[in-house]
């Protein structure tokens, strides 16, 4: 990390839309589990089911942890997301 670097934090909030509410809360359920027991050593992740949305809260204390929070955040939903797929074809 650059120890000169003016950034304090970075705080986010990221709203997923999905086709409905039915699926969202599919994908909700299916990474909520992730989000409670990812380690919080720079970040922290907050998830959120509104309708057919989830809204995901980043608090992060410089960008590499805030881009990897982001990161695993989408891997996560697209994962549930292609299983989904599988299992309704």
């Amino acid at each position: 990390m650059i120890d000169d670097s003016p950034l304090e934090s970075v705080k986010s909030q990221i709203d997923v839309e999905f086709e409905n509410s039915n699926q969202a809360k599919i994908i909700y359920d299916s990474i909520i589990l992730e989000f409670k027991t990812a380690p919080d050593y720079r970040s922290s992740m907050d998830l959120t089911l509104e309708d057919n949305k989830i809204i995901i809260n980043i608090d992060a204390e410089d960008s590499t942890s805030f881009r990897a929070s982001v990161n695993s955040a989408i891997k996560w939903i697209n994962l549930s997301l292609q299983i989904n797929n599988l299992i309704n074809i």
